[in-house]
């Protein structure tokens, strides 16, 4: 059995990428309707210039026909018909930046079938019931974004975890690890002596880290590092990258060179990840002081952020598998240890209607055309290790998400600080889940579901899905929520443990010319991106025309607001401009002089919280705040969070870091 799908974008005899005017652009052949800085991300980061791939069209043609041959030997298609749909289908979302998968799978798949690189790997693929070491690296590449790897206390465990790293890093994927087994400093060993401790440990992955550049390209390295509340070095963990950001500062008022790649931060420890702190229902209702600590140090350094242990746990599918310890480095993918899991990501925009609705019936195939497209990636794909190999085959976490919200609401006209945007939020998160596990229960029935399927917490945790949208949609959509009740009464269990999650998407949404990243509100109408190996990038909100035209301007009117906004960077007195439009065009960072215009911190929890309940994992979102911010302030925001329901959370208070990659040009 198989999957069907229908057309929706495609005609018979007709491949979608035919249709598309295709311009000459920077040395690149691109779709005309594409920016240049959708261009230069695609020209930059995943063309294989170096075999000759200088088309868009190339590069949407490698990645598709790959893993619509790896999903015929697999025998997902009932017939050649089938795949042939699938496969302009997924041409057509691509091409029309509908949607797009995570990094990886642009970087590593089909370069063997379309150059004959094979490369060298010492990774491994699931095959005839066992993890089958492989020794290339592309016939069967690396297409996850997103790993969790586990590290024991043995010396061994932590130079395994540190090649394994390594491995994933070169092809341009991230991981994340939860350090606690580590001994702290001063401890016996098992073998005698005493440990060096965990900071010890982590200076060392941080100096490997800076040493990688993910992908080969410019991409760097990314990762998590967590630790439990309770290691007995908790707080120099806490304190430990905000120590080390204070000398990188007394380095540059010295002389030394700022930046990505300056001499003052390549030459202090820290810097290299992302740092959190695993907490419990118990240690946030105990009002521990632990949590001050914490506060401060992201008052000053933007680390540690939270991990929400319980509520991640309440939410997990499948815990006879093992607890959830630890996330990717963006802290969306929570899973189990030594799992990995692909992402694809919805571009929200591409399904606004004129009419100011949502084209539900094309939004609901492209999940349903993208849920197909990643659990065949599962077992094309290979992993760094035996173990990651069979608990990606075996449980098969998927990780769909959407970019583009911020955007969405602004040319709805619908502030994102308001509860129309958690209104909308929900109902557009709640679809995409339902849709998604409507995928993955139609995928079950007709290739089997993920091992453990049959645990009573699956059905657990999906009533928990539905009486949150019956309590949160406010009698919306009705046919989502028979979607829900139809998914609950079925006997066919699930495809994948894992369906949804939502994503930072900063290079993908860049590529699909999405006007705000993920699910964050804009950082500022116009701002300045630091690249990873020197340069900047001009970005500029490509959604202002639209919302205005929405909001019934005239083209004169528009193009007076446009003109202000050229010169000033933002619109707080623009000509014409009505003060109450003005909230549409709040951002996450406020103008010079209008520190009022911002959207609040209660305004990111706000729409957080409304995806919250609808999604298998969790949310990459940073709540940015003002630089007058108290660490006080900051304290309350943890507690207000987990009082939300949310499975994680991390801040970023304006002026907090040495080096900003996103600044405002205001």
């Amino acid at each position: 059995m198989s999957l069907t799908l229908t057309r929706h974008f495609s005609r018979p005899g007709q491949c979608p990428l035919d249709d598309v005017r295709w311009i000459e652009t920077q040395a690149v052949e691109a779709p005309e309707s594409w920016s240049a800085t959708a261009v230069e991300i695609a020209a930059s980061q995943y063309l294989r210039r170096r075999d000759g791939e200088t088309s868009i069209r190339h590069l949407i043609v490698r990645v598709g026909d790959a893993i619509t041959e790896s999903g015929r030997a697999q025998g997902y298609f009932a017939s050649d018909a089938q795949a042939e749909i699938f496969s302009a289908e997924l041409r057509a979302i691509l091409v029309g930046q509908k949607a797009a998968f995570n990094s990886p799978v642009f970087f590593n798949v089909g370069v063997f079938p379309a150059f004959g690189v094979a490369g060298q790997s010492e990774n491994f693929k699931w095959e005839n019931g066992r993890a089958v070491a492989l020794s290339t690296a592309y016939v069967h590449p690396q297409a996850s974004a997103c790993f969790i790897q586990a590290v024991d206390g043995d010396l061994l465990s932590i130079f395994d975890l540190l090649k394994n790293e390594a491995k994933l890093f070169k092809y341009g994927s991230g991981t994340g690890t939860n350090f606690s087994r580590l001994q702290a400093r001063g401890e016996m060993l098992r073998g005698g002596g005493e440990s060096t401790g965990l900071i010890s440990f982590l200076e060392v992955f941080d100096k490997a880290a800076q040493a990688v550049k993910s992908g080969g390209t410019t991409r760097r390295a990314a990762k998590m590092v967590l630790l439990d509340a309770d290691h007995p070095e908790i707080r120099e963990f806490i304190y430990w990258k905000m120590n080390e950001e204070r000398k990188a500062r007394v380095l540059m008022a010295g002389g030394f060179s700022g930046g990505m790649e300056g001499e003052a931060l390549r030459t202090v420890s820290g810097q290299n990840s992302n740092n959190s702190v695993r907490v419990s229902d118990e240690f946030m209702r105990s009002g521990n002081p632990l949590l001050k600590d914490i506060a401060r140090a992201a008052w000053e350094c933007a680390d540690p952020g939270l991990h929400f242990s319980d509520a991640v746990n309440r939410w997990h599918m499948c815990p006879e598998a093992g607890p959830i310890r630890a996330s990717n480095p963006c802290s969306e993918f929570m899973f189990i240890d030594d799992s990995a899991c692909n992402l694809a990501s919805i571009n929200l925009l591409k399904f606004l209607k004129p009419t100011g609705e949502l084209d539900w019936s094309t939004f609901a195939h492209t999940v349903r055309v993208l849920i197909l497209a990643q659990d065949i990636l599962v077992d094309y794909a290979a992993y760094p290790t035996a173990k990651i190999a069979a608990n990606s085959h075996n449980l098969r976490p998927l990780g769909l998400g959407y970019a583009n919200l911020g955007g969405l609401l602004m040319c709805l006209g619908i502030p994102y600080d308001s509860s129309a945007a958690a209104r909308w939020t929900t109902h557009i998160t709640g679809a995409m889940h339902a849709l998604a596990l409507q995928a993955s229960q139609d995928l079950a029935q007709a290739r089997g579901p993920f091992a453990g399927s049959e645990g009573g917490n699956v059905s657990h945790v999906l009533a928990m899905h539905a009486k949150a949208w019956k309590e949160n949609s406010v009698g919306a959509l009705p046919w989502v929520s028979d979607l829900y009740a139809k998914i609950l009464q079925s006997p066919v269990g699930l495809r994948n443990a894992q369906v949804t999650l939502i994503a930072p998407t900063g290079t993908i949404g860049l590529l699909m010319d999405c006007a705000t990243l993920g699910i964050e509100p804009d950082f500022s109408l116009a701002k300045r991106k630091s690249l990873a190996g020197g340069g900047e990038m001009a970005l500029v909100n490509p959604t202002v025309p639209q919302a205005l035209k929405g909001l019934g301007y005239s083209s004169d009117a528009i193009a007076g607001v446009l003109k202000f906004m050229g010169e000033n960077f933002h619109l707080v007195g623009a000509p014409g401009l009505k003060p109450e439009h003005l909230p549409i065009f709040d951002c996450a960072m406020a103008p010079k002089g209008f520190p009022e215009r911002r959207v609040s911190a209660a305004g990111h929890l706000r729409v957080m919280a409304a995806a919250q309940p609808f999604l298998s994992g969790a949310i990459s979102k940073t709540v940015n705040l003002p630089m007058a911010t108290t660490v006080e302030e900051i304290e309350n925001l943890y507690r207000d969070a987990w009082k939300l329901g949310l499975k994680s959370l991390a801040v970023y208070r304006e002026g907090s870091k040495a080096l900003q990659p996103l600044c405002a040009e205001c």
